[in-house]
């Protein structure tokens, strides 16, 4: 039977796997430690979590995809994920990981930056994999963390622990950079097919039905979350993916400025603009004229 963790506090993971709480608001886990190894259990997150997979762990899903978690590999998980865990019988996991509850970070700078760690909303096979010595950097930020949670709490003990959390993150962010790097092949074949996809949209008429592209419907198509898409589309072009969308946009109200005679509200309308004065601010924004202009010029 399924097991069911609406997990609004560290204490409650504790419970799950039989761990000690040593800080109602964080915790370092061992899962080598753990007293009770349930098998199928959902969670629902009110909590960052981060987890490094030492040995088979079961499968994690999310949604109705599988995060690609091998040994080596660290997944992370914010407030308002449901994340699903079948662990075959027998079978004792072996993670080390995070978890801290926002609370613990409210008002800090890291509470105020914590949205740029963007991996913690990658969905769909990316889990980040680590070299041996990038494991060995988050075990020793791990190492610090558990160290402040083991001694007697004192005024410098909140900002030390935030500290070491936010280090940790930083490298992180570090490691999943550098992912984009190693697998620019795989990025690059991600390119292509949005540049083919962006083209497909625009051929068709579906802006006229749908309204303006999206970054989460073009992430969607290459199946991945937008987070991670908009990641990778800015490692690999300097652009946002909206900017990307934008230019675009723009590029094509061109090719209709000057090969038609339509008039820049039916541009717009097949752009899929709402307004013909979105498309006059965007496009003077981008090419410093408006598409009237423009039309003069060419």
């Amino acid at each position: 039977m399924e097991e069911y963790v609406e997990l609004d506090a560290v204490e409650k993971y504790n419970n799950l796997f039989g761990l000690e709480t040593k800080h109602p608001l964080v915790n370092v886990i061992d899962l080598s430690k753990a007293t009770r190894y349930p098998e199928h259990f959902r969670i629902h997150y009110g909590v960052y979590a981060l987890y490094l997979k030492d040995s088979y762990c079961g499968d994690i899903l999310y949604g109705r995809q599988a995060y690609d978690y091998q040994a080596g590999t660290v997944v992370g998980f914010a407030p308002g994920q449901v994340v699903a865990t079948d662990v075959p019988a027998g079978t004792r996991p072996l993670a080390h990981g995070l978890m801290f509850h926002p609370d613990l970070i409210r008002g800090t700078a890291l509470g105020n930056e914590i949205k740029n760690y963007t991996f913690f909303s990658y969905e769909t096979r990316e889990a980040l994999h680590l070299s041996d010595d990038e494991k060995r950097i988050v075990m020793e930020c791990l190492g610090k963390i558990e160290a402040e949670l083991n001694r007697p709490a004192d005024r410098h003990s909140r900002r030390l622990i935030v500290a070491n959390i936010g280090l940790l993150l930083d490298y992180c962010m570090r490691f999943y950079e550098r992912q984009f790097v190693t697998r620019k092949q795989v990025n690059k074949d991600v390119i292509v097919r949005f540049e083919r996809l962006l083209d497909e949209y625009f051929d068709a008429e579906t802006p006229q039905q749908a309204g303006l592209p999206t970054v989460k419907y073009f992430a969607e198509r290459v199946f991945l979350s937008p987070n991670y898409f908009g990641d990778l589309i800015s490692k690999q072009t300097g652009k946002t993916a909206s900017e990307y969308i934008q230019h675009k946009l723009v590029e094509k109200a061109k090719d209709s400025l000057r090969a038609t005679n339509k008039t820049v509200g039916q541009i717009a309308y097949e752009l899929g603009f709402q307004y013909p004065q979105h498309l006059n601010r965007m496009f003077k924004r981008l090419v410093g004229c408006t598409p009237n202009e423009y039309r003069v010029q060419v």
